[in-house]
This record gives structure tokens, sequence and C-alpha cells, in this order.
């Protein structure tokens, strides 16, 4: 099925469905949140088809919601997706997402759950915007996810 374009369309929830209404989208920029910067790490992590990811990535880079920043690699240069203050304005999105998934989606048996870490303090809290132990605004620069299912923990770098 054919997509609409909903770009021009006055209702704003309709404007942003047209730029993150695609679950890939949302996936990439979760792992982006994550630190994942590099084509191959998206890939590993998402399990996805190059040529899904690619087209994504394009389309996220087009929407402003990550830029490419070159880097050198072994033989050639290559290119980082780097995220934007407009992804990063996307992150209520995602916190809310997973806290509905949380509360109203059926876990795997044996399921770990994922929570927030005030990174400059250290500390695990269970609230997006205000660390639950020490009480400071949590801010996009200074909060991760810990995800425990992931392995080690992992903090967005």
């Amino acid at each position: 099925m054919l997509r609409q374009d909903w770009s021009k369309h006055p209702c704003p929830i309709a404007r942003s469905l047209d730029v993150v209404g695609d679950p890939w989208v949302l996936l990439v920029l979760r792992e982006a949140l994550f630190g994942a910067t590099r084509f191959e790490q998206f890939r590993e992590r998402l399990q996805v088809a190059d040529n899904v990811l690619t087209r994504r990535l394009g389309q996220m880079v087009d929407a402003g919601l990550l830029r490419r920043s070159p880097y050198r690699g072994k033989q050639r240069t290559h290119e980082e997706y780097v995220i934007t203050d407009a992804a990063a304005d996307l992150l209520p999105v995602l916190d809310a997402l997973a806290r509905w998934g949380e509360q109203h989606t059926q876990a795997p048996e044996r399921h770990v759950e994922m929570f927030f870490v005030h990174r400059s303090a250290g500390h695990r809290s269970t609230e997006m915007t205000v660390c639950t132990t020490c009480g400071e605004r949590l801010t996009f620069e200074d909060r991760a996810y810990q995800r425990q299912w992931a392995g080690t923990a992992e903090r967005r770098s």
C-alpha cells in the first residue's frame, strides 16, 4: 500500500508522522540515541537489510533528524550519522513508547527491563526528566537508557 504524503497537512500530528511514522525510523533513532553512528553498527544492532537501512538513513538525513559527518576509515573516507537537535527532541516520544510498551504489551517470558540512568551521577532513575535519586533535572546529554537484554549496559555516548 502506498503511503500518503502528509508533509503539507494542517495537522501537526500528520506532519510529524510523515517524518517519523515508519517504524524503522524510530528504531534507527533509538540506536542513534544509544550511540550508534556508523552504518555497520545500525545494521548489526537492528538486523536490517542494507537497502532498507540505506533508504531510511537517507530519509532521516533529508528530514533533518541525522546529519552526515565524514570520518577516515582504514582505506577510505566513510560517513557517520550524527543526531541533530530535531532528533534529540524526539527522545520524549521514544520514552513514551517505551513506557507504553512496558505497560500495555506482553513482554517475552525472560523479560528484563530498560531504565533511565543519570549519567553524570551514575544513578538509576524511574523518571525520564528528573533523577528520582537526587532530584536533578535530566537533560538529553545527561541521561541514557540502560538495556539489560543487550548484554552489558549501553549508554548513549
